[in-house]
């Protein structure tokens, strides 16, 4: 399948670890310009000598609190003169927040850190890059979402929460922005081997092999990354992929 993104400028927060970083190395190796957003200036230190170890000289690293709003409109500006312009944005900072607590032992402190990062960070990401985006020639927004959409696993209500909102927010912009032909959509896996998942579990690198749940690739969920962000997925607008072994088509009916 011809993607169609070698040359084109693309945005990816959280590109330090994860599924961002899956996503950045996978543009980049697709010929597309990248700018690697993350706060964790060491990650994306590490990630740019991958790259370049891989001949790959163009990427651009910049730091950002993607809950800060003049953080954001900085990095992005950057990005934008650095790589001539916006033509993708790809929003994968994200945390998990509290895990296994009870909702009335919740501090507010975490429940706003998470939407903070979670909602609040593509909000500002997309306000940011949008009139950039409408100077391209096939703009797509990829939102990184989860089956957290969809479902709630017990013990984590401020993420459960964060990523249903992610979800409507991707929809509701997928219909504003339509006009300006700015296609907006989501990827919504569940779980993904990635040093946030093995933390939250107390998984070692590696431990998920043994798992009775089948557990996905960050670069598994990377190429449905590259496929919504690509011209490959033209009329694909408003969409959620979900990518969960088909556990959401399943029914709870004992039978």
């Amino acid at each position: 399948m011809e993607l169609g993104l070698a040359g084109r400028s693309v945005i990816v927060t959280g590109a330090a670890s994860g599924i961002g970083r899956a996503s950045a190395l996978a543009f980049a190796r697709e010929g597309a310009r990248v700018a690697l957003l993350d706060r964790d200036e060491r990650g994306l230190r590490a990630l740019q000598a991958e790259l370049r170890a891989s001949g790959i000289d163009s990427a651009v690293t910049l730091p950002v609190d993607v809950t800060d709003e003049s953080s954001v409109r900085s990095a992005v500006e950057e990005a934008a003169a650095a790589l001539d312009g916006v033509d993708v944005v790809v929003a994968c900072a994200g945390v998990s927040g509290p895990f296994g607590s009870p909702v009335d032992e919740i501090a507010l402190e975490a429940w706003n850190a998470v939407l903070a990062v979670n909602v609040t960070g593509p909000f500002l990401l997309v306000k940011h890059t949008l009139p950039h985006l409408r100077r391209s020639k096939a703009p797509a927004i990829v939102l990184l979402a989860s089956d957290s959409s969809f479902v709630a696993a017990p013990g984590m209500v401020p993420y459960n929460a964060s990523k249903g909102a992610v979800l409507q927010l991707m929809r509701a912009l997928s219909v504003d922005l339509a006009p300006d032909g700015v296609r907006v959509n989501a990827v919504c896996p569940s779980i993904v081997d990635t040093p946030m998942a093995r933390a939250d579990l107390g998984v070692e690198p590696g431990g998920f092999a043994g798992a009775d749940f089948p557990v996905q690739t960050a670069e598994e969920v990377a190429r449905h990354v590259l496929y919504l962000a690509s011209t490959a997925s033209r009329p694909v607008n408003g969409h959620a992929l979900v990518s969960d072994f088909g556990y959401l088509a399943r029914s709870s009916f004992p039978a």
